[in-house]
C-alpha cells in the first residue's frame, strides 16, 4: 500500500491544495475511501466530490493546468450540469475524477457526517466521506451495475467488517430505504454477521 498512496498522495494534493485555497467544499469518496475504511485494494483513479461554482473554474484550471491535463470547457460544463469532470496528473499519470454534488437529499445530508484524517500515519488530513455515506453509496452503485460488480460489493463488505459496531445502522436503514436498496444492505449485514434475520 506504502507505494500506491505516495501516488495517490502525489496525485491528490495539489487539487485539495486547490479547492481548499478556492475555499471550495470537498470531500474523497470511491476507493481510497473504502480502502482506508474497509480492505485495500489498488486503484488507477480518485474520486473527489467538490461543490464548484462557475466562478471558481480559471482560477482552479489556472492552479493546476502546469502539472494536470484539464480541460476548462469540462469544468465549466460539469457545474452545469451537476455531472463530473476529470484531471490527469502529468507526474504519476493517475486520474482524478471530481464529482459536482446532487442537489438531493441524501448527498446534502452526506456533507453533516463528513471526517477529517490523514490517508497515512503522521501525513496531512483530508476530508473524507464517512463510512456509513461510503456503504449506501457502494450499494447504490451496486444496484445501478446489475448486481454483477464483486468489486462495489466486496468495497462494502469490507467496510462493514472494519467497522462493525461502530457504524451508525439507523442512518444505514434510513438511506437504504430511501434509495430504494434496503434489501441489498439487509443482504450485506447479514453477510458479514451484523445483523440476523
Amino acid at each position: 500500500m506504502a507505494m500506491d498512496i505516495t501516488f495517490i498522495l502525489r496525485t491528490l494534493t495539489p487539487i485539495v491544495e486547490a479547492l481548499e485555497q478556492l475555499t471550495v467544499p470537498y470531500h474523497i469518496g470511491g476507493s481510497v475511501a473504502s480502502s482506508l475504511y474497509g480492505e485495500f485494494r489498488p486503484t488507477q483513479d480518485v474520486d473527489i466530490v467538490a461543490d464548484m461554482q462557475l466562478a471558481h473554474v480559471r482560477l482552479f484550471v489556472r492552479l493546476l493546468e502546469g502539472d494536470y491535463y484539464v480541460v476548462e470547457d469540462s469544468v465549466r460544463d460539469a457545474i452545469r450540469r451537476r455531472s463530473s469532470f476529470n484531471l490527469i496528473s502529468n507526474e504519476t499519470f493517475m486520474k482524478v475524477d471530481v464529482f459536482i454534488p446532487k442537489s438531493r437529499a441524501f448527498d446534502q445530508d452526506a456533507v453533516r457526517s463528513l471526517r477529517r484524517q490523514p490517508l497515512m500515519k503522521g501525513g496531512r488530513e483530508f476530508v473524507l466521506a464517512s463510512p456509513e455515506n461510503m456503504i449506501v453509496n457502494k450499494l447504490e452503485w451496486y444496484e445501478m451495475g446489475g448486481q454483477v460488480s464483486d468489486r462495489q460489493w466486496n468495497d462494502l463488505l469490507g467496510i462493514l467488517k472494519r467497522q462493525g459496531a461502530k457504524l451508525d445502522l439507523v442512518y444505514l436503514d434510513r438511506w437504504a430505504a430511501a434509495l430504494g436498496v434496503s434489501n441489498l444492505l439487509e443482504r450485506a449485514l447479514q453477510e458479514v454477521g451484523l445483523r440476523h434475520r
